[in-house]
């Protein structure tokens, strides 16, 4: 078993190094040129091949040579231009955190994925890794200072970083201070949901991949008189959480819809002291894992 590495920190050092070789103003990362250089600069079994190659049900793979003296990353270039830089990011990640304990990763979509033999922990590792390298902290907070979380914002950033605007929305909701919940849901049901720490610590949580969840009959995504994007409504919080007191509202916002193929809803919620369950540990892994769409 290799020495364990932290993703964001994996990423943050390399982030370091990025600025000061190309300065602040050096996005979106070019992560192809990026995962063949520094490999070869810092190791003796490189990255060589960085491959795009057209499947069906299939994001990408990091494979190593018969005797694992160099690597290839392989994406899908059906996906976006977006999601394809995700990918290579996250399996450029599976290289620099995992492939001292394995030969082969190869990463099915997230909704292939509930059938498939990916490990969540090191999954979510991966995105993690790659969410950092992509979109830095220190950048990112910069460019969401003062500013409303929406469809405008997280398009600037899905254009600024080179990354799909859900990848955008979830980067946004893990550094937001405040309860924030991310869902895509398709004709009336949820596909997945992310919650941040702020809103998995007080119970906001929805186990997508253990049980089908539809969407309250209030739902803006659920609603025909919905316009495209940007629609915000004010509700109650139980209609979303039941266990949120009645009194309390959350700010609902359906961030996309119709040039993707499910919608984004983001719930606000107000703050409450609550304290953490390790009940919910499980739950918070499952429904965060491969959603960088």
């Amino acid at each position: 078993m290799s020495q364990i590495k932290r993703p964001v920190r994996a990423a943050n050092q390399i982030s370091l190094m990025l600025n000061q070789v190309l300065g602040p103003d050096r996005f979106p990362v070019d992560v192809v040129r990026l995962a063949q250089d520094y490999s070869q600069a810092t190791s003796a079994d490189p990255i060589t091949k960085v491959v795009g190659e057209s499947f069906d049900e299939f994001d990408g793979m990091l494979t190593a040579s018969p005797d694992q003296s160099k690597w290839m990353i392989i994406y899908n270039t059906n996906w976006t231009e977006g999601r394809q830089r995700f990918t290579i990011a996250h399996e450029f990640g599976h290289y620099i955190l995992h492939r001292k304990d394995k030969q082969l990763f190869e990463c099915v979509n997230s909704r292939a994925s509930v059938k498939g033999d990916l490990d969540p922990k090191i999954e979510k590792e991966a995105d993690e890794f790659a969410a950092a390298l992509l979109m830095p902290v220190d950048d990112f907070r910069q460019q969401i200072y003062n500013e409303e979380p929406g469809f405008e914002l997280f398009s600037h950033l899905a254009e600024r970083y080179g990354v799909s605007l859900t990848a955008a929305a979830l980067r946004w909701i893990k550094v937001a201070p405040k309860r924030a919940v991310l869902v895509a849901s398709r004709d009336g049901f949820m596909l997945w949901a992310s919650s941040n720490e702020a809103a998995y610590n007080s119970g906001a949580v929805f186990a997508t991949r253990k049980n089908t969840i539809e969407l309250p009959e209030s739902a803006l995504a659920v609603r025909e008189d919905s316009p495209a994007y940007g629609a915000k409504q004010r509700v109650p919080a139980h209609h979303w959480f039941e266990n949120e007191h009645p009194e309390l509202e959350l700010v609902e916002t359906m961030v996309a819809t119709e040039q993707y193929d499910y919608t984004l809803t983001l719930l606000l919620l107000p703050d409450i002291d609550d304290g953490y369950d390790e009940d919910r540990e499980d739950e918070l892994l499952e429904d965060t894992v491969s959603h960088f769409i």
